[in-house]
């Protein structure tokens, strides 16, 4: 168990994710699966991972979509698809179902900086909070057979013999792009709160009602020499637009 410092005022950290320079070259989930093997208790574990039939525990994934504008035609010359990568892990909600549903109280979200977490000696593997889960986040270790998931790396983030720079998530840590940040949306002054406020950073689905801390921030539209592609026009106000395009195409997956 982590201990955290004493503080008055409770914390809720997250990620923000940034779309529009995220380049989906899976550093962030590589150095995940080797963070998380050396400092997770029991390995994340992978199935015949040199075979046919490959299956293995990740923490973070990244899905990528072809994105078309609305009404609009894969032009090549013009470029008018554009090609998003779409990072996905735990977004520790507010209103997390999967620690309702837990029957053995496995699952729980910590009052103090509000990360959901996974309590293996009392998980039996059951599944209950893989299907609560809206966005696919929980992944079961089928070698543990023990639910697993984004911890934040609270091994990390309070880790006062690290540097002051490699106390954030490995992922934030790791990515090339700067596309990952960490920080406390409690504070309105945090580098995450201002992105979000500045950039209209979004909630994925919320119309489930989870109240998710993790925000993605839109792609910007893009021009290009002598045309001038563009993604439809995101409403952030609701599930609409190119955020309602991906809640779509998570269904699937």
């Amino acid at each position: 168990m982590t201990c955290l410092p004493a503080t008055s005022t409770p914390k809720k950290l997250g990620l923000v994710i940034d779309l529009d320079v995220c380049v989906g070259c899976h550093a962030c989930v590589v150095s995940c699966k080797e963070w998380n093997t050396g400092g997770y208790g029991a390995a994340l574990s992978d199935q015949d991972p040199y075979g046919a039939d490959v299956s293995g525990t990740f923490l973070n994934r990244v899905h990528s979509f072809e994105v078309v504008p609305e009404g609009g035609e894969i032009v090549a010359e013009r470029g008018q698809a554009r090609l998003v990568h779409f990072p996905k892990s735990c977004l520790h909600c507010e209103d997390a179902p999967c620690v309702t549903v837990c029957p053995t109280g496995a699952s729980y979200k910590r009052a103090d900086d509000g990360i959901v977490l996974v309590d293996e000696d009392m998980c039996i593997g059951c599944g209950l909070c893989a299907w609560a889960c809206a966005y696919g986040a929980r992944e079961m270790d089928l070698a543990a057979g023990v639910m697993k998931k984004c911890t934040l790396c609270v091994d990390r983030i309070y880790n006062e013999t690290l540097d002051e720079i490699d106390r954030v998530p490995s992922c934030v840590r790791t990515c090339p792009t700067n596309a990952r940040h960490f920080g406390d949306f409690a504070d309105p002054n945090s580098n995450v709160s201002i992105m979000v406020a500045e950039r209209g950073g979004y909630d994925l689905m919320p119309e489930q009602g989870t109240r998710p801390v993790n925000k993605y921030l839109p792609p910007r539209p893009r021009t290009a020499l002598g045309s001038a592609p563009t993604l439809p026009q995101e409403d952030t106000s609701d599930a609409t637009g190119f955020f309602g395009w991906v809640d779509k195409m998570l269904d699937r997956i």
